[in-house]
């Protein structure tokens, strides 16, 4: 395989990029090779691209997904300079920086996102993408059967969930799924994010807070408040759930009911990578209470 830069320098010029002279590798993403590609006479571009596309519709749906972000939720996100089969390219942001008030100011961001995009409905009009694995967005009525079906169950069949989960674990999980309506509050859908993790907060050039890589579809705002309080977000976002708690209303046990939200996310993560970071370990201590019957 070509190394990262040379390889991500072909696909951005085969996309139509042609005066792309380099491209330097960024690190932090998961799924896909990503880089920053110099021009001689125009800005810098962002360029995404897989060694192997697992399907023609990756790009497209993020793209997608970004417009739908900024369009529906206010939010701001990179414009897109192109989408294609094998690459994705868009206007280049800054990382945020360490300070609470960028934080309490994304507290707002994401309050309005959910608060003005409440939806009759659970799913999106079409299938996405959470990193290499195709993101089920089948309509739902039902808030629980969405979550249980499209969100916590569809990982079992995957190979390395199997190999994770021993038949305990995997009988717990259905009964978790089965009392969902008892643990969780019955919420109505809004547009999420989806795989709203710290890498993912970006900043404009003036400090405003911007968002990359989404997997949006209408379900739980508690989604994407879950994903950012269960990857270790950095200690100036203390503020943060306080403020976006108190814009959105939300009850005292919030707290309580992130590990069996965020089950959705570990079990993304494990389904997909050899090194799961502590996702199986989280998955059978969210699954304890439930491996006996009560």
């Amino acid at each position: 395989m070509l190394p990262p830069g040379r390889f991500l320098l072909e696909s951005v010029r085969r996309a139509g990029v042609r005066d792309a002279v380099a491209v330097e590798p960024v690190a932090g993403g998961l799924a896909a090779l990503a880089g920053i590609a110099a021009r001689p006479d125009a800005p810098p571009v962002f360029v995404k691209a897989l060694v192997d596309v697992p399907a023609d519709d990756v790009f497209v749906a993020e793209a997608e997904g970004l417009a739908a972000l900024r369009k529906l939720g206010g939010v701001t996100t990179p414009e897109v300079l192109l989408a294609s089969r094998d690459v994705l390219v868009l206007s280049v942001l800054r990382p945020r920086p360490p300070s609470e008030a960028f934080w309490e100011r994304f507290a707002h961001v994401l309050a309005h996102l959910h608060l003005s995009t409440t939806h009759p409905r659970f799913g999106w009009h079409r299938d996405n993408w959470l990193g290499r694995r195709r993101q089920i967005n089948s309509w739902e009525d039902d808030g629980f059967a969405f979550f249980a079906q499209h969100r916590l169950l569809r990982w079992l069949g995957q190979p390395r969930v199997e190999a994770a989960l021993d038949r305990g674990d995997r009988t717990a999980l259905e009964r978790l799924c089965h009392r969902l309506p008892e643990l969780l509050p019955d919420r109505p859908a809004c547009l999420t994010h989806g795989d709203l993790w710290a890498q993912n907060v970006l900043a404009t050039s003036d400090g405003q807070p911007a968002l990359i890589d989404p997997a949006v579809s209408y379900t739980w705002a508690e989604v994407d408040l879950a994903h950012v309080w269960s990857t270790s977000p950095p200690p100036e976002a203390r503020r943060f759930f306080d403020v976006y708690a108190e814009l959105t209303g939300l009850d005292g046990d919030w707290r309580a009911r992130m590990p069996i939200i965020q089950l959705r996310q570990h079990l993304a993560v494990l389904a997909q990578f050899d090194d799961d970071w502590g996702a199986a370990d989280q998955i059978r201590a969210t699954l304890a209470p439930f491996r006996t019957s009560t």
